[in-house]
Protein backbone atom coordinates (compact mmCIF):
# COMPACT_ATOMS: atom_id res chain seq x y z
CA UNK A 1 0.00 0.00 0.00
CA UNK A 2 1.70 3.47 -1.20
CA UNK A 3 2.10 6.12 1.66
CA UNK A 4 1.29 9.33 0.85
CA UNK A 5 2.13 11.28 3.87
CA UNK A 6 -1.02 11.84 6.01
CA UNK A 7 -0.45 9.84 8.88
CA UNK A 8 2.47 9.73 10.86
CA UNK A 9 5.14 7.68 10.00
CA UNK A 10 8.73 5.74 11.50
CA UNK A 11 10.68 4.74 8.24
CA UNK A 12 13.40 1.90 9.10
CA UNK A 13 16.78 3.11 7.99
CA UNK A 14 20.06 1.05 8.12
CA UNK A 15 22.01 -1.65 6.70
CA UNK A 16 20.26 -4.22 4.68
CA UNK A 17 22.97 -5.34 2.63
CA UNK A 18 25.18 -8.33 4.74
CA UNK A 19 22.84 -7.56 7.25
CA UNK A 20 20.80 -9.81 9.83
CA UNK A 21 16.65 -8.83 8.66
CA UNK A 22 16.93 -6.53 11.93
CA UNK A 23 13.95 -4.48 10.27
CA UNK A 24 11.68 -7.62 11.40
CA UNK A 25 12.98 -7.61 15.20
CA UNK A 26 12.50 -3.52 14.92
CA UNK A 27 8.74 -3.43 13.90
CA UNK A 28 7.74 -5.98 16.41
CA UNK A 29 9.95 -3.97 19.09
CA UNK A 30 8.31 -0.94 17.98
CA UNK A 31 4.56 -2.01 18.25
CA UNK A 32 5.42 -3.52 21.73
CA UNK A 33 6.45 0.14 23.07
CA UNK A 34 2.95 1.08 21.91
CA UNK A 35 3.76 2.95 18.33
CA UNK A 36 0.80 2.76 16.11
CA UNK A 37 2.65 4.83 13.28
CA UNK A 38 3.15 3.64 9.45
CA UNK A 39 6.43 1.94 8.95
CA UNK A 40 8.23 1.92 6.20
CA UNK A 41 10.62 -0.56 5.96
CA UNK A 42 13.15 -0.34 2.90
CA UNK A 43 13.77 -4.37 3.06
CA UNK A 44 12.74 -5.96 0.25
CA UNK A 45 12.12 -10.01 0.38
CA UNK A 46 14.22 -10.37 -2.26
CA UNK A 47 17.40 -8.01 -2.90
CA UNK A 48 17.31 -5.90 -6.20
CA UNK A 49 20.38 -6.26 -9.22
CA UNK A 50 19.37 -4.21 -12.21
CA UNK A 51 19.90 -0.85 -12.49
CA UNK A 52 16.36 -0.08 -12.75
CA UNK A 53 15.30 -1.73 -10.00
CA UNK A 54 17.68 -0.54 -7.75
CA UNK A 55 17.40 3.12 -9.06
CA UNK A 56 13.30 2.61 -7.81
CA UNK A 57 14.56 1.45 -4.53
CA UNK A 58 16.77 4.13 -4.56
CA UNK A 59 14.15 6.61 -5.37
CA UNK A 60 11.78 5.02 -2.94
CA UNK A 61 13.97 5.46 0.39
CA UNK A 62 14.83 9.13 -0.46
CA UNK A 63 11.12 9.67 -0.89
CA UNK A 64 9.80 7.95 2.15
CA UNK A 65 12.50 9.40 4.56
CA UNK A 66 11.75 12.83 3.86
CA UNK A 67 8.07 11.59 4.24
CA UNK A 68 8.48 9.79 7.49
CA UNK A 69 8.05 11.74 10.80
CA UNK A 70 11.07 10.56 12.64
CA UNK A 71 13.83 7.61 11.30
CA UNK A 72 15.44 4.81 13.45
CA UNK A 73 18.66 4.17 12.50
CA UNK A 74 20.30 0.76 13.12
CA UNK A 75 23.85 -0.15 12.67
CA UNK A 76 23.84 -3.90 13.26
CA UNK A 77 27.57 -5.61 13.84
CA UNK A 78 28.62 -6.85 10.11
CA UNK A 79 31.49 -7.05 8.02
CA UNK A 80 29.13 -4.58 5.84
CA UNK A 81 30.21 -0.46 6.98
CA UNK A 82 26.65 0.51 5.31
CA UNK A 83 28.03 3.22 3.62
CA UNK A 84 24.74 4.09 2.29
CA UNK A 85 22.90 4.25 5.74
CA UNK A 86 25.88 6.81 7.14
CA UNK A 87 24.79 9.32 4.26
CA UNK A 88 21.09 8.88 4.88
CA UNK A 89 22.67 9.60 8.82
CA UNK A 90 24.06 12.51 7.68
CA UNK A 91 21.61 14.03 5.70
CA UNK A 92 18.80 13.21 8.55
CA UNK A 93 21.31 14.92 10.84
CA UNK A 94 21.62 17.94 8.81
CA UNK A 95 17.68 18.33 8.44
CA UNK A 96 17.00 18.44 11.93
CA UNK A 97 14.66 15.40 11.78
CA UNK A 98 13.85 13.29 14.67
CA UNK A 99 15.84 10.12 15.23
CA UNK A 100 16.77 7.35 17.50
CA UNK A 101 20.11 5.96 16.85
CA UNK A 102 21.54 2.89 17.51
CA UNK A 103 24.96 0.99 16.70
CA UNK A 104 25.81 -2.43 17.96
CA UNK A 105 29.16 -2.50 19.16
CA UNK A 106 30.98 -4.93 16.71
CA UNK A 107 29.39 -2.52 14.53
CA UNK A 108 33.04 -1.53 12.87
CA UNK A 109 32.56 2.37 12.36
CA UNK A 110 30.09 2.70 15.77
CA UNK A 111 33.18 5.25 17.19
CA UNK A 112 32.56 7.13 14.49
CA UNK A 113 28.50 7.50 14.75
CA UNK A 114 28.82 8.25 18.03
CA UNK A 115 31.56 10.96 17.56
CA UNK A 116 29.82 12.39 14.47
CA UNK A 117 26.61 12.79 16.34
CA UNK A 118 28.30 14.00 20.17
CA UNK A 119 29.16 17.17 17.78
CA UNK A 120 26.25 17.65 15.07
CA UNK A 121 23.49 16.14 17.60
CA UNK A 122 24.52 16.40 21.20
CA UNK A 123 20.55 15.10 22.13
CA UNK A 124 20.67 12.03 20.42
CA UNK A 125 22.56 9.19 22.05
CA UNK A 126 23.62 6.36 20.17
CA UNK A 127 22.26 3.19 21.91
CA UNK A 128 24.27 -0.49 21.67
CA UNK A 129 21.31 -2.54 21.37
CA UNK A 130 18.32 -2.45 19.16
CA UNK A 131 15.75 -2.42 21.65
CA UNK A 132 17.25 0.60 23.75
CA UNK A 133 17.44 2.89 20.40
CA UNK A 134 13.45 2.16 20.06
CA UNK A 135 13.25 3.12 23.64
CA UNK A 136 14.20 6.46 22.53
CA UNK A 137 10.79 7.14 19.90
CA UNK A 138 8.83 6.63 23.15
CA UNK A 139 10.92 9.37 25.36
CA UNK A 140 9.26 12.46 22.70
CA UNK A 141 5.90 13.62 22.40
CA UNK A 142 3.92 11.79 19.06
Amino acid sequence: MPYGGAEPALFLAGGITECPNWQQVAVRLVRQAGIDWVVLNPRRHHAVHDDEAVAEQVAWESQHLRLARAVLFWFPASRSVQPIALYELGWCVASGKRLAVGAERGYPRRQDVVLQLSLARTEITVRPTLAEAVSDLTSHDG
